[in-house]
């Protein structure tokens, strides 16, 4: 059985060979583009569904983060001696404060990015294996 499909292959001419592959190619392309789009338009639908509750959930903790932070300056405000500038002093101390901590967890950030790899692994590879698999099939009809 293996000789005959062996023979076969010698007399395929080289277009038929390489039409066969432009086919191959053509329709794992198209494979993967169209596993890329049902899996964006998953992603699409449930972004849709999800966003307005992050929405509203992000005026709301912009709404107590204001709070607790006017809370805080009114906090020191009350510890500070009488002053005529003693809310200006507790602002400035509370947006240092806010600073300090901002600043901290910017520099973790950015260690982390620098750190990670944003480079898609995945794709990369099965790219490579897809090329391999090519180059054999190549090499297997000549």
């Amino acid at each position: 059985m293996h000789m005959n499909s062996v023979a076969e292959n010698n007399h395929r001419t080289l277009a038929s060979i390489a039409t066969e592959l432009k086919n191959e190619i053509s329709e794992s392309i198209e494979t993967r583009v169209a596993l890329l789009r049902a899996e964006l338009r998953g992603k699409l639908h449930h972004m849709k569904n999800v966003a307005p509750m992050a929405a509203v959930g992000i005026v709301l903790a912009a709404t107590a983060y204001l709070l607790f932070t006017l809370a805080l300056v009114a906090l020191f405000a009350g510890l500070m001696p009488s002053s005529a500038f003693r809310w200006f002093l507790a602002f400035v101390g509370v947006g240092i404060l806010w600073s300090l901590v901002g600043g901290i967890f910017l520099y973790v950030a950015r260690r982390r990015m620098a750190t990670s790899n944003l480079i898609p692994q995945k794709t990369i590879e099965v790219l490579r294996n897809d090329k391999l698999w090519l180059q054999q099939e190549a090499r297997n009809q000549t």
